[in-house]
């Protein structure tokens, strides 16, 4: 079986320099369906959003024919492709993650930002794999393999090494920068973080804090207690900068 494929825009930082931005040849014996053939070069299907084979559209389960020439796209940002095949699942209601070991930073920072982010060092992949899929949250992970995973339906791979450009990266891949909500989760445990009201418990709060400080707030999961000091001033500034990226960014758009 002899089959022409070309990838699409960021699907090409998937392939080998020989194999991006062209059409090459792939040849393979028996009969292999094409989300098979995708995820042989080393495109995790979560990634892919457009397939066409012959100019049509196909979902993952078409089977290859000999001479086929297969276009694979990723997710289309501003082109309306609603009339064909569409890959991936109907948008979330709200966006959830879960994230694996390699990612804990950039955990922390996207609890920062508001979003519902699990992170435990101990899960394996397919303790991540089930959990992406059964409670329908998107898998973030630098491993590809573990996105080719069948039960995962949404995934992204992060490019990006350095943890603040990895947050740059997910937002703006995801279009989620309109969607934060700072400091509304706790960075430790993910629980929701609401104002302390009634009695303040001070064996919890330095005495040099309450003497300045009456506005607290504790998250409602682990019970850590909050309060806009100094650190707090630190991460407002990050925050600030990153939604001005976001919104230069949008601008351009």
């Amino acid at each position: 079986m002899r089959v022409f494929v070309r990838f699409y825009e960021e699907l090409n930082d998937f392939l080998p320099v020989a194999k991006q931005k062209c059409e090459f040849e792939v040849v393979f014996p028996g009969t292999r369906s094409v989300k098979d053939l995708i995820e042989s070069q080393g495109v995790p299907h979560v990634e892919v959003d457009l397939i066409l084979a012959n100019g049509e559209s196909v979902g993952f389960d078409y089977l290859v024919q000999d001479g086929d020439r297969i276009s694979v796209y990723p997710m289309f940002e501003s082109i309306d492709i609603a009339p064909v095949t569409r890959l991936r699942p109907a948008p979330l209601r709200e966006m959830r993650f879960v994230l694996d070991v390699h990612l804990r930073k950039l955990a922390r920072y996207l609890r920062l930002f508001g979003f519902d982010v699990l992170f435990d060092a101990s899960f394996d992949d397919a303790v991540l794999a089930e959990i992406s899929a059964r409670q329908k949250r998107v898998l973030l992970t630098r491993d590809r393999g573990l996105l080719m995973r069948r039960i995962v339906e949404r995934g992204l791979i992060v490019r990006n090494t350095d943890p603040k450009m990895q947050l740059h990266e997910v937002l703006m891949r995801l279009d989620l920068y309109s969607s934060c909500k700072p400091f509304s989760r706790c960075l430790d445990c993910n629980g929701l973080v609401q104002p302390l009201e009634g009695d303040i418990p001070l064996t919890h709060i330095p005495a040099g804090v309450y003497a300045w400080c009456r506005e607290f707030y504790r998250c409602t999961g682990c019970g850590k207690i909050y309060w806009k000091g100094s650190h707090y001033e630190k991460l407002k500034g990050f925050v600030k900068t990153v939604r001005e990226i976001g919104l230069a960014r949008e601008k351009k758009s």
